[in-house]
């Protein structure tokens, strides 16, 4: 199958699924959104708007399409938009990405996707694990700091002053 292939066939589907494209392959995971993923994504999104790059017209937009190679299509839970890249529609994959991973997520796909991002230009990704209630915050596939309780999570260099505690992301209210 092709990327054009996919596009045509999954681009569009509502089934409770989230599909990606890996060098003709389709990969299919539960779509797992629940109440905690949206207070994680409503207290990310509320911070990012305090941002520069906010003020800017930039967005933390979720579940968009990107391209992280030429046969390669990713779908991160959230990722960062600059307005000139949101302007120009360039599907190429955000220098800020982040997952939140879900207890059907197996360990070597979020190892080989990580890869994948930094390849494709990803600068800092964040993978937050609302089971050990941790962010961890990648600089590079092996490079990374893992953030709990009123440890500071940093997008720098990407987004310097976005900033948020491990446990704010988790908190019920911010």
């Amino acid at each position: 199958m092709t990327l054009a292939e996919f596009r045509k066939r999954y681009g569009s589907r509502e089934d409770d699924f989230k599909y990606e494209f890996n060098k003709g392959r389709v990969e299919k995971y539960r779509s797992n959104m629940n109440a905690q993923h949206a207070h994680m994504i409503r207290n990310l999104s509320r911070l990012f708007a305090r941002t520069t790059a906010y003020t800017t017209g930039a967005e933390l937009i979720p579940e968009m399409d990107q391209l992280t190679g030429p046969d390669q299509q990713r779908r991160p839970d959230l990722s960062f938009w600059p307005d000139d890249k949101i302007k120009s529609a360039n599907e190429r994959v955000s220098e800020f990405v982040i997952e939140i991973i879900s207890p059907t997520d197996r360990h070597d796909d979020i190892v080989l996707k990580r890869r994948e991002y930094f390849r494709a230009g990803v600068r800092v990704a964040w993978y937050i694990s609302p089971a050990e209630q941790t962010v961890s915050v990648y600089l590079s596939p092996t490079d990374v700091t893992v953030c709990e309780g009123a440890m500071r999570c940093s997008a720098a260099p990407v987004l310097p002053d976005f900033e948020i505690s491990a446990a704010d992301v988790f908190r019920v209210s911010l």
